[in-house]
């Protein structure tokens, strides 16, 4: 199994997903701002090339995931998708003519080497391309059980950062669930061809979960500041698909000493993504919203 090309796969995910968030928001300035909802934005924005070409991109970032997914490991290729707010931060700088200050670049830098030293400290190793029904019913209990309960637990709460968090939380895991659905589907796809695939019960639980992502990423951006949620979204999603991967497909990390560097990783990649949350821009690109607070230098 080529790693290599999987990890390349998983970055051009990412920078995928990156470029169609700056693309929208560019086009999204042109545009007259309301303080209600107006049935005519999207007629506004669709001749907009900068907007098409946005939502154009998501088609080769799904075709880019799932071919990382299918060639190399859940534990490998999700992890890297941490990577997609500071690249959306870096094509900002130049297609939005916005400055990153001091701080977004001190996370940008901190959530690259953690991850780095995390993968390298972890190992992450290939297991099997398919798991069986015997492990995805208890995984999908527990997963749809957590967000269940991670939802419920801020329906309690009014707006703000707790409520931000849980619903950070349950978009984690909606996300991680929604890959290691999609790698199943992919191993359908190469071993069956197109009958296999919308034959999977996985393809449409992947398409259906990753609808409920989106919807609680929406909530999650809506219910408080991104310094809640981000920072919960990012570490949370790559932590669950490692976990998905090591029970569902025996994917295997190391242990023993290596725990030590690989936290030393999960707090780098965490304090780069409080830092990049607390980014005018990465409010804007995120939300679609001015920051909580200026950029400083």
């Amino acid at each position: 199994m080529a790693i290599w090309a999987a990890v390349l796969f998983a970055v051009l995910a990412a920078g995928s997903n990156a470029l169609s968030t700056v693309l929208q928001r560019r086009a999204a300035r042109t545009v007259p701002v309301s303080g209600r909802l107006r049935i005519g934005l999207i007629a506004d924005l669709l001749p907009r090339a900068a907007w098409l070409a946005g939502m154009l991109m998501v088609l080769p970032a799904a075709a880019f995931q799932a071919l990382a997914l299918l060639l190399g490991p859940l534990s490998v290729v999700q992890p890297l998708f941490v990577l997609e707010l500071p690249l959306a931060l870096l094509m900002a700088r130049a297609l939005l003519g916005r400055r990153v200050s001091g701080q977004g670049w001190a996370g940008v830098g901190l959530l690259a080497v953690g991850l780095g030293v995390a993968l390298g400290a972890a190992a992450p190793t290939a297991g099997r391309d398919h798991a069986p029904l015997s492990r995805w019913i208890p995984a999908l209990v527990v997963c749809f059980s957590v967000i269940a309960a991670a939802v419920g637990a801020g329906l309690r709460r009014g707006a703000g950062s707790v409520r931000a968090a849980c619903f950070g939380a349950a978009t984690a895991i909606g996300y991680a669930l929604t890959a290691a659905l999609l790698k199943d589907a992919t191993h359908a796809w190469a071993s069956g061809g197109p009958a296999g695939f919308f034959t999977s019960w996985q393809s449409y639980g992947f398409a259906l979960t990753g609808l409920l992502a989106l919807f609680m990423m929406e909530n999650a951006m809506q219910s408080g500041p991104l310094t809640a949620s981000q920072p919960v979204l990012t570490l949370g999603d790559a932590l669950i698909s490692l976990s998905l991967g090591v029970t569902l497909f025996d994917e295997r990390v190391r242990a023993g000493w290596w725990l030590l560097p690989e936290a030393l990783g999960v707090g780098m990649v965490l304090r780069g993504a409080v830092l990049m949350s607390r980014v005018s821009l990465a409010a804007e690109l995120a939300t679609g919203q001015t920051g909580e607070r200026p950029e400083r230098s």
